[in-house]
Protein backbone atom coordinates (compact mmCIF):
# COMPACT_ATOMS: atom_id res chain seq x y z
CA UNK A 1 0.00 0.00 0.00
CA UNK A 2 1.24 3.49 -0.83
CA UNK A 3 2.25 5.41 1.59
CA UNK A 4 -0.13 8.82 1.44
CA UNK A 5 1.56 12.22 0.27
CA UNK A 6 0.72 14.86 2.45
CA UNK A 7 -1.05 18.28 0.42
CA UNK A 8 1.20 20.21 1.15
CA UNK A 9 3.85 18.17 -0.76
CA UNK A 10 1.67 18.04 -3.90
CA UNK A 11 1.42 21.71 -3.52
CA UNK A 12 4.95 22.06 -3.10
CA UNK A 13 5.89 19.73 -6.07
CA UNK A 14 3.46 21.95 -7.97
CA UNK A 15 5.14 25.02 -7.12
CA UNK A 16 8.75 23.40 -7.81
CA UNK A 17 7.70 21.82 -10.90
CA UNK A 18 6.65 25.05 -12.37
CA UNK A 19 9.86 26.77 -11.21
CA UNK A 20 12.15 24.45 -12.85
CA UNK A 21 10.81 24.01 -16.13
CA UNK A 22 10.70 28.15 -16.27
CA UNK A 23 6.89 28.47 -16.74
CA UNK A 24 7.93 30.74 -13.42
CA UNK A 25 11.47 31.89 -14.14
CA UNK A 26 13.80 33.94 -11.56
CA UNK A 27 12.33 37.45 -10.23
CA UNK A 28 8.85 36.22 -10.42
CA UNK A 29 6.68 37.69 -7.52
CA UNK A 30 4.24 34.77 -6.65
CA UNK A 31 0.61 35.79 -5.83
CA UNK A 32 -0.58 36.03 -1.89
CA UNK A 33 -1.31 33.51 0.19
CA UNK A 34 -5.06 33.50 0.23
CA UNK A 35 -4.82 33.66 -4.16
CA UNK A 36 -2.55 30.72 -3.96
CA UNK A 37 -4.96 28.75 -1.96
CA UNK A 38 -7.87 29.39 -4.36
CA UNK A 39 -5.57 28.38 -7.04
CA UNK A 40 -4.58 25.23 -5.67
CA UNK A 41 -8.13 24.37 -4.19
CA UNK A 42 -6.44 24.54 -0.56
CA UNK A 43 -6.24 25.93 2.65
CA UNK A 44 -3.73 28.90 3.39
CA UNK A 45 -2.40 27.42 5.60
CA UNK A 46 -1.25 24.02 3.19
CA UNK A 47 -0.15 27.14 1.26
CA UNK A 48 2.06 28.57 4.13
CA UNK A 49 3.49 25.58 4.49
CA UNK A 50 4.46 24.63 0.79
CA UNK A 51 5.83 27.90 0.38
CA UNK A 52 7.99 27.96 3.64
CA UNK A 53 9.31 24.63 2.60
CA UNK A 54 10.49 26.09 -0.82
CA UNK A 55 12.28 29.04 0.76
CA UNK A 56 13.95 26.83 3.33
CA UNK A 57 15.45 25.33 0.13
CA UNK A 58 16.26 28.09 -1.74
CA UNK A 59 14.16 28.12 -4.69
CA UNK A 60 12.24 31.23 -2.79
CA UNK A 61 12.76 33.90 -0.88
CA UNK A 62 10.49 36.60 0.89
CA UNK A 63 11.07 40.90 0.46
CA UNK A 64 9.37 43.19 2.68
CA UNK A 65 6.83 44.68 0.42
CA UNK A 66 7.20 42.72 -2.28
CA UNK A 67 6.38 38.91 -1.12
CA UNK A 68 7.71 35.85 -2.12
CA UNK A 69 10.21 35.65 -5.26
CA UNK A 70 11.73 32.88 -7.07
CA UNK A 71 15.17 33.25 -6.70
CA UNK A 72 16.20 30.68 -9.68
CA UNK A 73 18.40 28.55 -7.54
CA UNK A 74 18.11 25.78 -4.91
CA UNK A 75 20.36 23.45 -3.24
CA UNK A 76 20.07 19.87 -4.20
CA UNK A 77 18.55 18.96 0.02
CA UNK A 78 16.08 21.40 -1.02
CA UNK A 79 14.88 19.95 -4.28
CA UNK A 80 14.55 16.66 -2.32
CA UNK A 81 10.76 16.29 -2.41
CA UNK A 82 10.75 16.80 -6.13
CA UNK A 83 10.39 14.25 -8.77
CA UNK A 84 12.92 15.22 -10.95
CA UNK A 85 15.87 13.37 -10.74
CA UNK A 86 18.57 15.62 -12.24
CA UNK A 87 21.70 16.89 -10.66
CA UNK A 88 23.63 18.37 -13.28
CA UNK A 89 23.62 22.10 -12.59
CA UNK A 90 25.72 25.40 -14.55
CA UNK A 91 29.17 26.01 -13.46
CA UNK A 92 27.87 28.83 -11.20
CA UNK A 93 25.54 26.20 -9.29
CA UNK A 94 21.96 27.96 -11.37
CA UNK A 95 19.05 25.70 -11.30
CA UNK A 96 18.95 24.17 -15.46
CA UNK A 97 15.52 24.29 -17.70
CA UNK A 98 15.93 20.75 -19.21
CA UNK A 99 14.08 19.17 -21.85
CA UNK A 100 13.27 15.21 -22.28
CA UNK A 101 13.10 13.55 -25.48
CA UNK A 102 11.81 10.21 -25.60
CA UNK A 103 13.92 7.88 -28.38
CA UNK A 104 12.25 4.73 -27.68
CA UNK A 105 9.79 2.86 -26.05
CA UNK A 106 10.38 -0.83 -25.66
CA UNK A 107 9.21 -4.34 -23.99
CA UNK A 108 11.56 -6.68 -23.51
CA UNK A 109 12.85 -9.49 -21.56
CA UNK A 110 15.01 -9.25 -18.22
CA UNK A 111 18.50 -10.36 -18.55
CA UNK A 112 19.32 -12.95 -16.04
CA UNK A 113 21.14 -10.59 -13.78
CA UNK A 114 18.22 -8.00 -14.27
CA UNK A 115 15.73 -10.25 -12.49
CA UNK A 116 17.97 -10.76 -9.70
CA UNK A 117 17.82 -7.54 -9.01
CA UNK A 118 14.00 -7.00 -9.35
CA UNK A 119 12.89 -10.34 -8.28
CA UNK A 120 11.57 -11.25 -10.99
CA UNK A 121 10.92 -14.72 -13.13
CA UNK A 122 13.96 -15.01 -15.93
CA UNK A 123 12.86 -13.07 -18.75
CA UNK A 124 9.46 -11.38 -17.32
CA UNK A 125 9.37 -8.40 -19.48
CA UNK A 126 11.06 -4.87 -18.65
CA UNK A 127 9.89 -1.48 -20.34
CA UNK A 128 12.87 0.17 -21.46
CA UNK A 129 12.89 3.82 -22.15
CA UNK A 130 15.97 5.42 -23.68
CA UNK A 131 15.60 9.47 -23.58
CA UNK A 132 18.30 12.23 -24.18
CA UNK A 133 18.10 15.56 -21.85
CA UNK A 134 18.74 18.94 -23.29
CA UNK A 135 19.72 22.13 -22.50
CA UNK A 136 19.02 25.35 -24.33
CA UNK A 137 18.65 22.82 -27.38
CA UNK A 138 22.24 21.60 -26.91
CA UNK A 139 22.20 17.62 -25.35
CA UNK A 140 23.73 16.98 -22.11
CA UNK A 141 22.75 13.55 -21.01
CA UNK A 142 20.95 10.19 -22.31
CA UNK A 143 19.48 7.80 -20.08
CA UNK A 144 18.20 3.71 -20.82
CA UNK A 145 15.43 3.72 -18.29
CA UNK A 146 14.12 0.01 -17.09
CA UNK A 147 11.15 -0.63 -14.80
CA UNK A 148 9.57 -4.00 -14.34
CA UNK A 149 6.13 -3.97 -17.06
CA UNK A 150 3.58 -5.27 -15.21
CA UNK A 151 3.97 -2.64 -12.23
CA UNK A 152 3.09 0.11 -14.24
CA UNK A 153 0.33 -1.31 -16.91
CA UNK A 154 -1.02 1.00 -19.53
CA UNK A 155 2.35 3.21 -19.29
CA UNK A 156 2.27 5.10 -22.83
CA UNK A 157 4.23 3.14 -25.58
CA UNK A 158 4.23 6.09 -27.86
CA UNK A 159 7.74 8.26 -26.84
CA UNK A 160 5.81 11.43 -27.15
CA UNK A 161 3.33 10.65 -24.61
CA UNK A 162 5.50 9.47 -21.95
CA UNK A 163 5.89 11.71 -18.98
CA UNK A 164 8.77 14.52 -18.21
CA UNK A 165 8.88 13.39 -15.00
CA UNK A 166 8.82 9.82 -14.32
CA UNK A 167 9.13 9.44 -10.37
CA UNK A 168 5.83 11.93 -9.99
CA UNK A 169 3.46 9.87 -12.99
CA UNK A 170 4.92 6.68 -11.11
CA UNK A 171 2.75 7.92 -7.39
CA UNK A 172 0.17 9.41 -9.06
CA UNK A 173 -0.63 6.47 -11.84
CA UNK A 174 0.35 3.84 -10.21
CA UNK A 175 1.27 4.78 -6.03
CA UNK A 176 4.32 3.88 -6.54
CA UNK A 177 6.41 6.21 -3.85
CA UNK A 178 10.23 6.73 -4.39
CA UNK A 179 11.57 6.47 -1.26
CA UNK A 180 15.73 5.97 -2.24
CA UNK A 181 17.96 6.15 -4.75
CA UNK A 182 21.40 4.73 -4.97
CA UNK A 183 24.37 5.58 -7.43
CA UNK A 184 27.75 4.25 -8.96
CA UNK A 185 29.72 7.22 -10.48
CA UNK A 186 32.65 6.09 -12.93
CA UNK A 187 34.02 8.10 -15.94
CA UNK A 188 34.24 6.35 -19.37
CA UNK A 189 35.71 7.40 -22.92
CA UNK A 190 32.36 8.81 -25.07
CA UNK A 191 31.34 5.60 -27.03
CA UNK A 192 29.91 6.00 -30.76
CA UNK A 193 26.53 6.52 -29.31
CA UNK A 194 27.21 9.10 -26.69
CA UNK A 195 29.38 10.76 -29.52
CA UNK A 196 26.29 10.73 -32.20
CA UNK A 197 24.01 11.47 -29.02
CA UNK A 198 25.65 14.03 -27.11
CA UNK A 199 27.11 15.83 -30.10
CA UNK A 200 31.03 14.74 -28.91
CA UNK A 201 33.92 14.32 -31.14
CA UNK A 202 35.83 11.53 -30.15
CA UNK A 203 37.81 11.06 -27.77
CA UNK A 204 36.00 12.17 -25.00
CA UNK A 205 35.25 11.38 -21.75
CA UNK A 206 31.42 11.43 -19.91
CA UNK A 207 30.38 10.79 -17.01
CA UNK A 208 28.33 7.61 -16.03
CA UNK A 209 25.54 7.26 -13.50
CA UNK A 210 24.71 3.96 -12.78
CA UNK A 211 21.47 4.48 -10.65
CA UNK A 212 19.01 1.95 -8.64
CA UNK A 213 15.54 3.26 -7.58
CA UNK A 214 13.57 1.99 -4.83
CA UNK A 215 9.95 2.23 -4.07
CA UNK A 216 8.62 2.82 -0.29
CA UNK A 217 8.78 -0.92 -0.10
CA UNK A 218 12.41 -1.20 -0.38
CA UNK A 219 11.36 -2.56 -3.85
CA UNK A 220 13.72 -1.84 -6.78
CA UNK A 221 11.30 0.19 -8.91
CA UNK A 222 13.90 1.31 -11.62
CA UNK A 223 17.19 1.01 -12.91
CA UNK A 224 18.98 3.58 -15.32
CA UNK A 225 22.18 4.39 -16.72
CA UNK A 226 22.59 7.90 -17.78
CA UNK A 227 25.85 9.02 -19.53
CA UNK A 228 26.47 13.00 -19.52
CA UNK A 229 28.53 15.16 -21.12
CA UNK A 230 30.18 17.71 -18.09
CA UNK A 231 32.38 20.41 -20.05
CA UNK A 232 30.14 22.97 -19.40
CA UNK A 233 28.21 21.86 -16.28
CA UNK A 234 28.97 19.84 -12.77
CA UNK A 235 27.32 17.00 -11.00
CA UNK A 236 25.55 18.33 -7.57
CA UNK A 237 25.17 16.07 -4.85
CA UNK A 238 24.70 17.09 -0.97
CA UNK A 239 24.70 14.88 1.67
CA UNK A 240 23.00 15.92 5.14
Amino acid sequence: MALPVPLYEHVKRQIAEAILIGELPAGTVLPGEVALAGQYGVAVGTIRRALADLTAGGMLMRRRKTGTVVTGRASQHGLRFFFQYFRLQGKDGSLLHSEAKVLSVEIKPATVAEAALFALPKGAPLLRLHRVRSIAGAPILHSRIALVASRVPGFPRQPAKVPALIYRHLLEAYGIRVAAVREKITAELASAEDCRLLQLSSPKAVLVIDEDTYDQTGALVIRSQHRANTAHHHYANEIR
